[in-house]
């Protein structure tokens, strides 16, 4: 792959430039990058105009600095919140809201649902402020192909981050191989477009076991994250489950608190035990060390 440039006059699908660019690394892979870098650096550029940007950002162009995905740094409380709106009747102005709220205590991220991702990424685009979206959301029932739709189409809208429900019913049966398989297809669409995968486990419902299990099967296939709860069943987070959870996955993968953190309190004793990121709405009540009765 030493030819010189060539220029393309027609223009190129999704598919194509998605192919091109996989192709262009598997090279560099193969070859070393000293074969095609003997100067110690390059540059690729691709332009392409504002109509065109949902398709070439669906061909992979997170990957080229699109949505600013890098993770944050935990250099306060408040930057291991994802600041979450995930009840059915937020409105519009709600969701404003928590940008505005997220941009002015530089939360880690907003956490929507997937409607809203656009809308979020485009208040927040350049503030360092992260966008997450749930899918599979909250039940964890959909097919693995769905799951893997949402978290592309998500990405596509500008989500840095994905938090997939954990199929429980097939956890709970010892189905641990489809178990697998819908984890990790999920986790190679996030990665494959630059984003991060988060996997709710909904601890309420999970034996002790059943719970590593899941948080080992997370690891294995490479998820970045395992959470506790969507939220919306009988319970919540807790410090015990947060402690399971850093036991089984180590110290190189993210571990992270939602339900029921509504205090700062509380929020300091799930990261004293382990979390390195916090799901809540009540973020602003615990940045400033007040209590919320809100809920997702």
């Amino acid at each position: 792959m030493h030819a010189k440039p060539t220029y393309i006059k027609k223009s190129i699908g999704p598919a194509e430039l998605e192919a091109l660019l996989v192709e262009i690394g598997r090279q560099i892979l193969e070859e070393g990058p000293e074969s095609f870098f003997p100067h110690g650096c390059a540059t690729v550029e691709v332009e392409f105009c504002p109509d065109r940007a949902r398709e070439v950002i669906g061909a992979g162009a997170c990957r080229l600095g699109y949505c600013g995905c890098q993770a944050p740094e935990l250099t306060s409380l408040a930057s291991y919140i994802d600041h979450t709106l995930l009840k059915p009747e937020a409105t519009l102005a709600e969701v404003d809201k928590l940008c505005e709220e997220a941009l002015k205590n530089k939360f880690a991220s907003v956490c929507v649902n997937g409607v809203h991702v656009r809308r979020c990424a485009e208040i927040l685009a350049g503030s360092g402020v992260l966008v997450c979206s749930v899918i599979g959301f909250p039940l964890g029932q959909s097919a693995t192909e769905v799951k893997c739709y949402e978290a592309r189409r998500a990405i596509e809208d500008g989500a840095c981050e994905i938090d997939m429900v954990l199929n429980v019913g097939l956890m709970k049966s010892g189905a641990v191989d489809l178990v697998e398989r819908d984890i990790g297809a999920v986790t190679e669409v996030c990665h494959r477009l630059g984003a991060r995968l988060k996997v709710i486990l909904e601890t309420c419902l999970l034996t002790d076991d059943e719970k590593l299990e899941a948080c080992r099967i997370s690891k294995r296939v490479g998820a970045d994250f395992v959470k506790t709860s969507t939220g919306f069943n009988k319970g919540g987070a807790t410090a015990h489950d947060i402690a399971l959870m850093r036991r089984a996955v180590g110290e190189g993968m993210g571990v992270k608190a939602s339900g029921g953190v509504r205090d700062q309190k509380t929020a300091k004793e799930m990261i004293a035990a382990g979390a390195t990121r916090i799901g809540a709405s009540a973020s602003v009540a615990i940045v400033r060390g007040g209590a919320s009765s809100s809920t997702y």
